[in-house]
């Protein structure tokens, strides 16, 4: 049974489907197609027919399955195209054997992970890893993904159009891997979850819509990664550290959508259940004696959230924290967020100390976060023309206007 709708309700329905499902569809046409390139294609010409089709006939009572037939039915028809002989009967054998009917139709399985842990198999370079994952899984395009690892579009775009190609070519299986190989896929798959939450976390008022629901893709992803191996406990320490998190984001911003910073949030307005989760999986994680950067960085929000919690000073304890944690990633973000602990701990010149050994940095051109706490601790010490000129690029380079205006 189709829904009529109008076209401009019919390309919302198509808008929010690519949102939702995307990903998922991705996995099931690729996990049994073996070919990335070929799925992505299809679901496209996919989602352009819908756009075509649902304005006239309705959309359909279930628009996933809808979506997944015509992009399968588009895949058969390219590699009966692509050339004749025994490739191409092969490959339509192949089809015929995993291109079975989906039963029931509303119950698409989620085979993400399968194609999370595909894209970091080794024969894939590891620096296109997690900018893969984020393309294939998530629909992140390759001008945001350049943007979050610092490198053109352009550039981008050719290392991704490599790295399925590369899939294809090596004929890499979509499953999860064996235990034995899960050490050298793991945590490029938790490095790509992390980035898609990172993603939707930034957009704190949630009124970008093709970012709206990065977050909790992200978490459930995670969630599935911990089902799948629940005694890794770097595995625990991504989800603790992406609910703390999200369980302050009502906090975030006031009635009148102005950005709270951490120190200034009503404790009563985050998600206590989130919290308590997050807790309890950090406290799992920590049995396991692996300690490693998620869960470091989990145990840093655990942190913050008792501190705003019992208003009792725990800097010193952040501060050592965050040693451990530049310790084991050697990160500029990590180094600046500790100067900030020092400036709450030891005072303003100490964290400006702290942050003279990153000065050298080029990426700190255009980091946002460096010039407004190099403003803010500048402005602590009275050196106040040097601390305009800092906000004045802190406010230059931020996106968010809530946070550019506070």
């Amino acid at each position: 049974m189709a829904v009529h709708e109008s076209g401009e309700q019919a390309r919302s329905t198509v808008e929010a489907v690519a949102r939702r499902s995307y990903g998922k569809l991705v996995a099931f046409l690729s996990t049994r197609t073996r070919d990335l390139a070929s799925a992505e294609d299809a679901l496209s010409d996919a989602f352009a027919a819908a756009l075509l089709d649902w304005p006239v006939n309705g959309c359909p009572a279930n628009p996933e399955a809808w979506l997944f037939t015509v992009a399968s039915r588009k895949n058969i028809n390219a590699i009966r195209h692509r050339n004749r002989g025994e490739q191409v009967a092969s490959e339509l054998q192949l089809l015929a054997e995993r291109l079975k009917p989906v039963s029931p139709p509303s119950l698409i399985p989620d085979e993400r992970l399968e194609l999370l842990f595909a894209c970091a198999h080794p024969a894939i370079d590891a620096a296109i890893r997690a900018p893969l994952m984020l393309q294939v899984v998530l629909g992140l395009d390759a001008a945001r993904i350049a943007s979050a690892f610092l490198i053109s579009p352009a550039a981008m775009s050719q290392r991704l159009v490599r790295a399925k190609g590369k899939i294809r070519q090596a004929g890499i299986p979509f499953r999860v891997p064996e235990r034995d190989e899960l050490t050298s896929r793991l945590n490029a798959v938790l490095e790509a979850i992390y980035a898609v939450f990172s993603e939707g976390w930034a957009d704190a008022a949630g009124t970008e819509i093709a970012r709206r629901d990065l977050a909790d893709e992200a978490i459930f992803l995670g969630r599935m990664v911990v089902e799948l191996l629940p005694q890794e406990p770097e595995a625990l320490g991504l989800v603790a550290l992406m609910l703390h998190a999200e369980a302050r984001r009502a906090a975030r911003r006031n009635a009148r959508g102005e950005y709270v910073p951490l120190a200034q949030q009503d404790p009563a307005l985050w998600n206590a259940q989130m919290a308590a989760d997050a807790e309890e999986l950090l406290f799992r994680a920590s049995a396991l004696h692996a300690p490693g950067r998620f869960q470091l960085e989990a145990a840093l929000q655990s942190a913050h959230v008792h501190r705003c919690r019992s208003g009792i000073d725990n800097w010193e304890s952040v501060i050592e924290l965050y040693n451990a944690l530049l310790a084991e990633t050697g990160s500029l973000v990590v180094g600046l967020n500790r100067a900030a602990a020092i400036a709450e701990a030891q005072g303003a010149p100490a964290a400006l100390r702290a942050l003279e050994k990153f000065s050298a940095d080029a990426r700190l051109e255009q980091y946002q976060p460096y010039w407004a706490l190099r403003a803010e601790l500048l402005g602590k010490t009275g050196a106040l023309e040097e601390a305009n000129h800092a906000y004045d690029l802190a406010i230059g380079l931020e996106r968010d206007p809530s946070v550019r205006q506070f």
